[in-house]
């Protein structure tokens, strides 16, 4: 069996262009490609991508990520160990991971092929807002951050998959708009960061416009949220900081 990118991404919960990233910088070269040059994806493939998910999620930098993959020397245990901080306040979603895991070597012993769905499971909620959600833990908004927990909490896999959707069409939107050449401080890239505004506040919690321009300030700071935005189109995330900025000022935040 071989993949799309569309597929993979899809298994994924990632993006098209962070897969055409990885292969740009050789983290994830596909093994195939089909007569029209277009990617193609193995099972081996797949299952590499997920050791680069395992790691990304636990906030491993790509060129370290690529070092654990490929240097035989490498050990993994050192790098876990100076991120254990970061492993600590997220226990539940690697007890998630774990399980995860357990369930392929189960399967892998048993003779059991599991299906993409099922080994990419666990990521099924790749999002801009899962950083939201850890930023604003990181600042204290404990009832923000509770919120965003109990409304999660409830969400099928339907809920997701249509959550998705909208970040992928947002993105896409927002991409367009970066290669027309119009500015931050547009009527059209603040109209879009405030329909970001409003994805938070519809899907985990109440975004007030100063909570806005915290979270952009982080999106650019912090690699990992950089990466995200990013991975839509370079320099993505410092343009929507200020097209955040430019948009709380238009409506008095």
């Amino acid at each position: 069996m071989n993949y799309s990118v569309g597929q993979v991404a899809g298994f994924a919960g990632v993006t098209v262009r962070t897969l055409h990233h990885y292969d740009d910088i050789g983290l994830l070269v596909p093994s195939e490609r089909s007569h029209a040059g277009h990617r193609r994806y193995s099972d081996a493939d797949l299952d590499r991508l997920q050791q680069i998910l395992f790691y990304r999620e636990l906030g491993f930098p790509l060129d370290e990520v690529a070092a654990l993959l490929d240097d035989p020397a490498a050990d993994p245990r050192a790098h876990l160990r100076r991120q254990h901080e970061l492993l600590t306040a997220r226990i539940e979603k690697l007890r998630k991971m774990a399980e995860a895991v357990e369930h392929a070597m189960e399967a892998r012993k048993m003779g059991i092929n599991l299906t993409p769905e099922e080994r990419f499971e666990v990521f099924g909620d790749k999002d801009p807002e899962q950083y939201a959600e850890e930023a604003e833990q990181r600042w204290g908004g404990t009832e923000a951050y509770a919120e965003s927990q109990r409304r999660a909490a409830s969400y099928t896999k339907d809920d997701w998959k249509r959550m998705q959707a909208e970040v992928a069409d947002w993105g896409e939107r927002y991409d367009a708009l970066m290669a027309a050449g119009e500015p931050p401080a547009g009527e059209t890239a603040m109209d879009l960061a405030e329909e970001h505004r409003l994805h938070i506040s519809r899907w985990f919690y109440e975004c007030s416009y100063e909570t806005h321009q915290g979270l952009a300030e982080t999106y650019v700071a912090d690699e990992r949220f950089k990466a995200f935005y990013d991975s839509m189109r370079p320099g993505l995330a410092e343009h929507l900081r200020e097209a955040i900025t430019a948009n709380a000022a238009r409506h008095g935040g």
